[in-house]
């Protein structure tokens, strides 16, 4: 392979695998040296105005583990990845430069921090640098969808039957081959600690449901377990909405925030757990789950910086309270409601919380607590371990009235609480210490 003919730069953000990767395939079928790039910006573990972090500790932890498992793949591939941590891209445009960069291949991104990050470098480098998008996190593609993104329905029923009938999943990308050990660079990259992003080390709390490490390896090992080993794919919908263990749901979320694993790469799993063990309610209730994912994504594509405004993608107009005596008793599982107090506990000892508790939680705080719902979305960003921006603002502002729910629904927490929690298992468990 020539350095004459350039190199082809693959640059991560929320794509951190090398399976299912059409950039990273391009970029080595491109016939050039390939080099990737990933920065973990400083902007990203800034204290906001609330008093938590953008990133906090448990994200930041996942965040660590899943790129030091690319590396290891990568290295692997005999691809160098350059590990970057620079408030803006002139570290990167420095590199572009001095590696005579020819290509840049880059997912797709559409919200606020992502464009401006991508601005900051792609306005300043050559021209004759080419560069290549593609659209790695859907379940269906933005380009087969037959409607312009300015007519996606504003109800998710409306979208979900239309992708069923009239879309198919597209095949996954080819596994990429090894480039020569030439390829490398020189320079060996470090990969940043806890205490390098302004956190202390710290043990895993043992009641967390979410007891997993971050990267590729460990997410696929975590589909296997779900389906082939456990087979507990086969009573998903019977258990989706449990509280405490490992196993009440796949737990897949927070590989696919960061792109560890690729919503195909599950799909076409569980169509062959649907060939060669059971295909039933529960192997279709976790499809569906992607859609609603690819729905939130498609409507933060619509919508652009809406899902981020007070009045949301509906401009309804609400007297938001703004009160941080009320925001920190929600934090730190001092309100009135002992169901809500338990999973404010949970995500803030762990980073996990179940979807029951995520409704529950963000009813109470937007609908009880009549507090501006941005901020609760903010404190979801910070702690969850699965945060991604689409979900995330796309759920708050949904059971904040201001979003996609057509009936607007407000929780009736002790009923959920009795429901979901009858023998207050999940309660005591974090109350009780």
């Amino acid at each position: 392979m020539s350095s004459s003919l350039g190199v082809s730069l693959v640059w991560y953000r929320n794509d951190l695998r090398i399976r299912d990767h059409q950039g990273l395939s391009k970029a080595i079928d491109s016939n050039r040296q390939v080099v990737a790039y990933f920065n973990f910006n400083p902007n990203l573990f800034k204290e906001l105005n609330m008093g938590f972090k953008k990133t906090g500790i448990y994200r930041s932890k996942f965040m660590i583990e899943s790129v030091n498992d690319l590396q290891l793949e990568l290295d692997k591939l005999n691809i160098s990845l350059i590990i970057d941590n620079c408030p803006d891209g002139q570290n990167l445009i420095k590199k572009i430069k001095k590696l005579n960069v020819k290509e840049i291949f880059i997912q797709r991104e559409w919200t606020r921090d992502e464009i401006n990050e991508e601005k900051e470098v792609l306005n300043k480098i050559d021209s004759n640098v080419k560069v290549n998008y593609s659209f790695e996190q859907f379940l269906y593609h933005p380009n087969d969808l037959k409607k312009k993104i300015d007519d996606i329905p504003n109800v998710f029923t409306l979208f979900r039957k239309k992708c069923e009938k009239d879309l198919k999943v597209r095949s996954l990308a080819d596994n990429p081959h090894r480039l020569e050990s030439k390829n490398r660079l020189s320079e060996k990259y470090k990969i940043p600690s806890l205490n390098d992003l302004g956190f202390k080390e710290f043990k895993l709390d043992k009641r967390s449901a979410f007891p997993f490490k971050g990267g590729g390896k460990s997410g696929i090992e975590r589909i296997n377990n779900y389906l082939w080993e456990t087979k507990k794919l086969s009573v998903y919908k019977h258990t989706r909405n449990g509280l405490i263990g490992i196993d009440y749901s796949s737990k897949f979320s927070s590989w696919l925030a960061n792109g560890s694993v690729s919503p195909k790469m599950i799909y076409w799993e569980i169509k062959k757990y649907e060939n060669k063990v059971i295909k039933n309610q529960s192997t279709y209730w976790l499809v569906f789950e992607l859609i609603w994912r690819d729905y939130f994504k498609y409507i933060s594509m619509k919508y652009r910086d809406k899902i981020f405004s007070i009045e949301g993608i509906l401009n309804r107009k609400y007297n938001w309270d703004k009160s941080k005596t009320k925001v920190y008793e929600w934090i730190n599982g001092k309100t009135k409601e002992p169901f809500v107090n338990s999973n404010m506990l949970e995500i803030k000892n762990t980073g996990w919380m179940s979807n029951r508790g995520r409704q529950n939680v963000a009813s109470y705080f937007a609908k009880e607590l009549k507090l501006d719902w941005r901020i609760g979305a903010s404190y979801f960003e910070s702690m969850l371990i699965d945060y991604d921006v689409h979900s995330n603002y796309g759920n708050w502002m949904y059971v904040s009235g201001v979003g996609n729910d057509p009936r607007d629904r407000k929780f009736n927490i002790k009923w959920q609480s009795e429901k979901y929690d009858p023998n207050m298992k999940f309660q005591n468990l974090w109350l009780n210490e």
